[in-house]
C-alpha cells in the first residue's frame, strides 16, 4: 500500500481488510456496463485516456462514511432504452455487486444519465 491511494478498512476477528477505493469503483463500473441499456460511462475525458490508459472506474465516484458507500455514475444510454428503467436497473445491479463483493453497505447510487448514444451495437 505504498501508493498515495485511499483504502476502506473491514475489522475482522483475525485483522483487518483494506479494500481500495478503485476497487470498489471498477466493481461498480463493471456492473453499470453489463446493463441492458447502458452504452458507456463517462465524465469527460481525462489524463489517464488521453495518454492511452484504460481507466477501468471512469465516469464513477466514490464516497465512504464509516461502514457505508455513496456511489455516483455518470452514463450514456443507448437509443431506445428506457432512461428511467435503465437507471433503476444500474441502481440494483450497482448495490449488489459491491454489497456482495465487498462486504460494505451501499447507502445510495446516483445515476446521471448525460446522453444517449446513437450509434447501434
Amino acid at each position: 500500500m505504498g501508493e498515495n491511494k485511499d483504502y476502506i478498512t473491514h475489522p475482522d476477528e483475525k485483522g483487518s481488510i483494506n479494500i481500495s477505493e478503485e476497487v470498489i469503483s471498477v466493481i461498480a463500473a463493471s456492473a453499470a456496463l453489463e446493463t441492458d441499456g447502458v452504452a458507456a460511462l463517462s465524465a469527460g475525458r481525462d489524463l489517464s485516456e488521453l495518454l492511452g490508459k484504460k481507466n477501468m472506474s471512469k465516469g464513477v465516484r466514490i464516497a465512504v462514511e464509516g461502514e457505508t458507500v455513496k456511489v455516483d455514475l455518470w452514463l450514456t444510454v443507448k437509443l431506445g432504452a428506457s432512461v428511467n428503467t435503465v437507471g433503476a436497473k444500474v441502481q440494483e445491479a450497482v448495490a449488489s455487486s459491491v454489497e456482495s463483493m465487498t462486504g460494505f453497505k451501499v447507502a445510495e447510487v446516483n445515476v446521471h444519465i448525460i446522453g444517449i448514444s446513437l450509434a447501434r451495437k
